[in-house]
Parts: C-alpha cells; sequence; structure tokens
C-alpha cells in the first residue's frame, strides 16, 4: 500500500535532509538501524492516510512517514521502498527503516500476539538483509541514546517521542 512519494515529496526530503543531515539525499542508502514506533491509532487506515497527507509536521516538509504499517492482525503493509527516507525518527532519518505498530500503547502491541509475530520475522528478516546489528534495532523512545543518531538544529537534539521505550 504505498504513499504518495513523488518528485516534490523527494526534493521536500532532500532539503529536509541538507538542513538536518547536512547533505542533499532523499534516497536511504545502507540503513543500519530500525526504529520501532506505534501510531496511538486503532487502524491501519488511519495511520496510512497521515503518511499519505504528507502535512507539515513541525514546521516542515515533508510530513511524517514511515516504510511499513503491521497491523493488529498481523499484516503486514509497506508504505515506502527501502530506498527512500521516510521521516519518522528525529536525528535518524537517514538512515534508519520505520515499523509503525497499529495501536495506542507499547503494551498494547507487545500483548497481541499476531502483530508481535509479524513484527518480529519483519525485522529480522530487515536485519539479515541489510547486516543491521542488533543493538541498533530500538524503539523511538531509545533514539536519544543511539550513538547513530545525528542532528544539526541544536533545539531538536533532544526531542523524541516516548513510544516503544527501553522500559
Amino acid at each position: 500500500k504505498p504513499i504518495p512519494y513523488g518528485d516534490r515529496r523527494r526534493r521536500q526530503m532532500a532539503a529536509y535532509s541538507r538542513r538536518h543531515y547536512g547533505t542533499w539525499r532523499w534516497k536511504l542508502d545502507a540503513p543500519v538501524a530500525i526504529v520501532e514506533h506505534y501510531t496511538t491509532g486503532t487502524t491501519w487506515q488511519g495511520a496510512w492516510n497521515t503518511f499519505a497527507a504528507n502535512s507539515r509536521h513541525l514546521g516542515e516538509s515533508p510530513g511524517t512517514c514511515t516504510h511499513f504499517i503491521v497491523h493488529t492482525d498481523g499484516t503486514i503493509y509497506q508504505l515506502a521502498s527501502l530506498g527512500i527516507r521516510c521521516r519518522h525518527t528525529i536525528g535518524m532519518n537517514n538512515l534508519s527503516i520505520g515499523i509503525e505498530h497499529v495501536g495506542r500503547s507499547d503494551a498494547e502491541v507487545l500483548r497481541n500476539g499476531p502483530q508481535m509475530r509479524s513484527s518480529l520475522r519483519l525485522t529480522l528478516w530487515l536485519v539479515a538483509r541489510f547486516g543491521i546489528e542488533i543493538r541498533n534495532v530500538i524503539g523511538h523512545g531509545e533514539s536519544l541514546q543511539s550513538p547513530l543518531r545525528y542532528e544539526r538544529y541544536a533545539s531538536w537534539k533532544c526531542m523524541t517521542h516516548s513510544d516503544m521505550s527501553r522500559a
């Protein structure tokens, strides 16, 4: 279920990357991390609509995006090519794959057997495909502690969300 990611959004992502990482790029070359999230919603379609809308976030374009959504029944939807940068984690969009889980809390997602089985299979497949180290499979709430994180905007250096924290 790909979201629209045409030339305009690619230019927006390249400009975002230049501002935040110092390079004009929209391509995701050789990802080295996976960031796990939850949607705070109850349907994959609602999450898909949010990502497809490409609405400004924190005053900037492109809008938020993710590579995959894992629905509560375990269905995996791929929204963007693995060769495209998605804006899902401040300081890590240039080197990571994003996986969203339909749910309103960490606990809700972690207790869902079909969803977790699918998520683990997807994550392990991505780890194997790209040679990603297990220590670089993190929850969104762990991004501030990642040695891979890099953000040029001083006011954004400590920004993150609390979803999928280590605790």
